[in-house]
């Protein structure tokens, strides 16, 4: 009970203090871009620039009616609570990878498992999915969803084998496993119309890859610092 409250109470602490930084940080780097996006997707929408049809303007106006956050600081406190309850659920993970070692932990170990945790559920899904700005066109959200939770845990599969399984054929099965999704290809939409400037696209993208590098590294450390102030202290044999 003591190893499932420590796992719980430093995924917690680790977790409310990583998501109030990151929700700063995205004031400064995501949201402002993601704002002038949304006056792009408004004047799309306004001017009919996407050739909409009267059935489909009404389904816009139907969106349109539906509950969202208001600008502002209604907004902001939602965004921060969702990276917040985020960080706590991936400081689960860390946390209950760090017990199941059953070894003491550093922070500079910690920042390795946040950079495979970069790696898993950033850099791999975002070379076939790179992040998107309202208002840009993408494949129906089902099969994104499913190549993205397919390409994490391939890439956490074969990242586990190159590090715990260090044999030429568990390092050529990691490196399978972790091409394969890329290989198949993410699904996209053969033609997409859209307003929002390529240049903003990019820096988004850059911006989010950044944004999550600096999540991973700090949930990384600061999880495996928790974790070994609030685990009990391990026995040493006679």
């Amino acid at each position: 009970m003591s190893v499932f409250r420590s796992i719980v109470f430093s995924a917690v602490a680790a977790g409310l203090v990583v998501g109030a930084i990151i929700s700063v940080v995205q004031q400064f780097g995501t949201v402002p871009l993601i704002l002038k996006a949304e006056v792009y997707e408004r004047s799309a929408q306004t001017t009919g620039e996407s050739g909409a049809t009267a059935a489909e303007h009404s389904e816009h106006e139907h969106d349109a009616a539906a509950w969202e956050p208001q600008d502002g600081l209604e907004r902001n406190v939602y965004t921060a609570a969702a990276n917040i309850l985020t960080a706590i659920g991936f400081a689960l993970l860390l946390a209950g990878f760090f017990a199941l070692r059953g070894q003491p932990i550093s922070w500079r170990e910690g920042v390795l498992w946040g950079l495979a945790g970069f790696a898993v559920f950033t850099i791999a899904p975002g070379l076939g999915l790179p992040p998107e700005l309202p208002g840009v066109p993408a494949a129906p959200l089902g099969p994104r969803q499913l190549w993205w939770i397919a390409t994490a845990l391939a890439t956490a599969c074969g990242i586990g084998l190159f590090v715990f399984r260090r044999s030429v054929v568990a390092a050529a099965l990691g490196f399978c496993l972790i091409v394969a999704p890329h290989v198949v290809g993410a699904p996209h939409l053969t033609e997409t119309h859209t307003n929002v400037p390529e240049a903003l696209s990019h820096q988004f993208a850059v911006a989010v890859t950044l944004t999550s590098f600096f999540f991973w590294i700090l949930l990384g450390s600061l999880t495996s610092f928790a974790y070994r102030r609030f685990s009990p202290p391990i026995s040493q044999p006679a």
